[in-house]
């Protein structure tokens, strides 16, 4: 994939230039994450420009841009159909969290996980073009953007990170206050800086980081447990998630009349959830 050709960035629109740069760090590896940061970067510069000629000719650049690359990945369905392309964001957003969290609880501060926080709480932000957040998505990216500029922070202070979550006994009203303090220091983050070379393959179990955030958030649940099927398997949130993903999938064909498609993903979803295992 071809990175735009486009000019500097006018001042207006500055703050979308994270999402060009993570579109820029996927191009080659992901043109699905490449297409749908620049969708999101067009669509808030659009709300944010103030009509003059360079903003204009900057956001026009970008919006052929995306076009030809749509009429490029015609047949990439992450591309074209927005249901697998939030399937596919998802699950990179969620790799990326799973990823900088681990290495955080076992205090490992480096680049990769301040990156890895700071591009997982972005592309929950380029989710939002489907529609609006589920209540774990919604606390994963204000998790992740707090605790990106919190690690950065403390690294320039020569500080030592606390690992995970903020301390328990904290007041509510401290702890938002805490992370809305950490959240506008977000923008010291170098976009120059992140490029996540790292693959975030070595994660940890999706409902352990649930049960932690579920500590962290200010409306604390009783519902840490993992779900189970009349079977008895233990489903992960990941595996609920991709049984979710069939779900939509099967929605999909149904819209386009595809009705074998639609029963395939079903039992695909089926499968899963009561068997606990990727249908083949």
């Amino acid at each position: 994939m071809i990175d735009p050709d486009l000019p500097e960035i006018p001042l207006p629109l500055k703050s979308i230039q994270h999402y060009l740069k993570i579109a820029s760090n996927h191009d080659q590896r992901d043109p699905v994450v490449s297409y749908w940061c620049r969708l999101y970067a067009l669509q808030t510069g659009l709300k944010l420009s103030t009509k003059t000629p360079k903003e204009t000719n900057f956001l026009m650049k970008l919006m052929d841009w995306l076009e030809t690359t749509k009429k490029e990945l015609h047949d990439n369905e992450a591309i074209t159909n927005d249901i697998a392309a939030q399937a596919h964001l998802e699950n990179w957003a969620l790799k990326l969290f799973l990823f900088a969290d681990k290495n955080d609880r076992a205090g490992n501060f480096g680049k990769n996980v301040v990156q890895s926080f700071f591009t997982a709480g972005l592309l929950y932000d380029v989710l939002t073009v489907f529609g609006e957040l589920n209540e774990e998505a919604t606390q994963n990216r204000k998790y992740a953007k707090w605790k990106a500029a919190y690690i950065h922070n403390c690294i320039k202070n020569n500080e030592t990170p606390i690992p995970g979550p903020m301390q328990e006994g904290n007041e509510n009203a401290d702890l938002n206050k805490n992370m809305e303090e950490e959240e506008k220091r977000e923008d010291t983050l170098n976009a120059d800086e992140l490029d996540v070379t790292s693959n975030p393959s070595d994660t940890v179990h999706g409902t352990t980081v649930k049960k932690n955030i579920d500590e962290w958030s200010s409306d604390n649940k009783d519902s840490n447990t993992i779900p189970k099927t009349e079977s008895g398997v233990e489903l992960s949130v990941e595996e609920i998630g991709k049984a979710q993903k069939f779900i939509k999938w099967a929605g999909s064909a149904l819209n386009y009349d595809d009705v074998p498609t639609a029963i395939l993903n079903l039992q695909k979803a089926l499968h899963l959830l009561t068997t606990g295992q990727e249908p083949a």
